[in-house]
């Protein structure tokens, strides 16, 4: 295992746009910052930077909220177009309590409002929602930076996120490639040789909250990270793994 492992914010990135080619401005702003992209790095990238690129940006003028919308938004004091894209990312409404939607998105993820976001959004009355697939946009994106750069990289795809049972947010995977994103210690022994039978750490969702660290969620306007360093291992699992089957929940 590291026992040094760097965490480097990528500064400079303009605002992104749909179409935007995100890979070349990643490698061309690491380059211009004198670190560039080394083989193993783990390049951790926000959603919305994602998202964005994708086009997956939503004008709320051209959004007709339902009478179902329209009720929830008068609950939680939300604009009833915004409601309205939360429900269409959502397969199910878990919860609503004290201005905040729990539901389980499309992708089987449970969070707040669906993840769609108003922050960091630029356009005026615009929301900005989840990647379709982001395992699949975590693997394009690898393939391009790999292929600009020559380096084997990993990429994982980040959210902010609430717990149930702490304060404060943290930054989790949403989507990863190139990477194993649970690291199964099952079998092992601890300092006292005792086997362990139910560590199961989840390395994707750890290294994105210490990338967040140089990220940050305001004015920042770093949306990029490359961890340095931690010697992971190289799979091609996606994260969808990480999320537990319904019979497994704990308290849903």
């Amino acid at each position: 295992m590291s026992y040094k492992i760097e965490v480097i914010g990528i500064r400079g990135m303009p605002i992104i746009r749909p179409g935007d080619d995100l890979a070349s401005i990643i490698v061309e702003n690491a380059k211009k910052m004198g670190v560039g992209i080394k083989d193993g790095d783990i390049i951790i990238i926000t959603h919305v930077a994602v998202a964005r690129a994708e086009g997956k940006i939503i004008n709320l003028e051209e959004v007709e909220p339902s009478e179902l919308a329209k009720r929830i938004a008068e609950e939680v004091g939300k604009d009833p177009r915004h409601v309205e894209v939360i429900l269409r990312e959502s397969k199910s409404i878990l919860r609503i309590y004290n201005g905040i939607i729990i539901s389980r998105t499309k992708h089987g993820i449970i969070c707040a409002n669906a993840g769609v976001d108003v922050s960091n959004v630029s356009e005026d009355n615009s929301v900005v929602t989840l990647p379709d697939d982001p395992d699949l946009s975590a693997k394009k994106i690898r393939e391009d930076i790999e292929r600009l750069t020559g380096s084997r990289v990993a990429v994982i795809i980040s959210d902010t996120q609430g717990r149930p049972f702490r304060r404060g947010l943290i930054n989790v995977a949403i989507g990863c490639s190139g990477i194993q994103p649970l690291w199964d210690r099952r079998g092992e022994v601890d300092l006292f040789g005792r086997m362990l039978r139910s560590k199961i750490t989840c390395v994707a969702d750890e290294l994105c909250s210490a990338a967040e660290l140089v990220i940050g969620q305001a004015a920042e306007g770093i949306p990029v990270a490359i961890i340095r360093g931690y010697k992971y291992i190289r799979d091609d699992v996606p994260a969808s793994v990480i999320l537990r089957e319904k019979h497994e929940e704990l308290f849903i």
